[in-house]
């Protein structure tokens, strides 16, 4: 069955730094789909995360690049399997140079919490009781 997956592109001012970044979290780099000016983030088997420097990543749009440290162009939500695995790649994240954002949502059934990367671009790792997902 086919599955769908989603490619995220991101702006980063410095690749090397950013593919450090996220080996630390515990992602792969593919290879076969990174140059000097690109390294595509294995996150998971449907979704990649692609960094681009600033001139690669301006071949693919006619509109202003934001600064994502003073502007947020997008949140990137990430599931997480526990609680404890939220708070474990969050702290992976700011050992790694990265940054807590905003405030630990706590709701019991659902729990979260968020970081910046280095280049301010904001991911939310979220945990959600199976059993409160209706099916």
């Amino acid at each position: 069955m086919y599955q769908q997956m989603i490619f995220v592109n991101l702006c980063v001012n410095d690749l090397d730094s950013s593919k450090k970044f996220f080996t630390e979290l515990g992602y792969s780099i593919n290879e076969q789909f990174s140059d000097e000016s690109t390294a595509s983030v294995v996150i998971s088997d449907t979704i990649v995360v692609m960094v681009h420097t600033k001139d690669k990543y301006a071949q693919f749009t006619k509109k202003a690049i934001a600064d994502a440290t003073k502007t947020s162009e997008v949140l990137i939500a990430l599931s997480a399997e526990s609680r404890e695995k939220v708070d474990e790649l969050v702290e992976k994240a700011v050992a790694a140079g990265g940054s807590v954002s905003g405030e630990t949502q706590d709701h019991g059934f659902m729990y979260g919490r968020a970081f910046d990367d280095p280049d301010g671009h904001t991911f939310e790792v979220v945990w959600m009781d199976p059993s409160a997902v209706e099916g």
